[in-house]
């Protein structure tokens, strides 16, 4: 594991131990990680958003599309 080292204004660091205290995070860059998964995630569902409005249009998500989708969950062995 790679080590890094941060500055931050006191005013940001004081936000900081606040959030490692009241969250429950062992250490600060627990803290720190979390925040990156979260970043790396919202890329993510950014990127999937573009990818989809750039997409053909698929077919409605109409009552019978969701009562399908119900149906295919219900059979699915995990959902027993």
């Amino acid at each position: 594991m790679g080590t890094m080292n941060i500055s931050l204004p006191d005013t940001l660091k004081t936000y900081v131990d606040d959030q490692v205290a009241e969250r429950g995070f062992g250490t600060h860059s627990e803290y720190v990680r979390e925040l990156i998964r979260k970043d790396q995630d919202r890329s993510r569902l950014r990127n999937l958003l573009l990818e989809g409005g750039t997409s053909a249009p698929g077919e409605p998500a109409d009552a019978a599309y969701f009562d399908a989708l119900r149906d295919r969950v219900r059979r699915h062995p995990a959902s027993k």
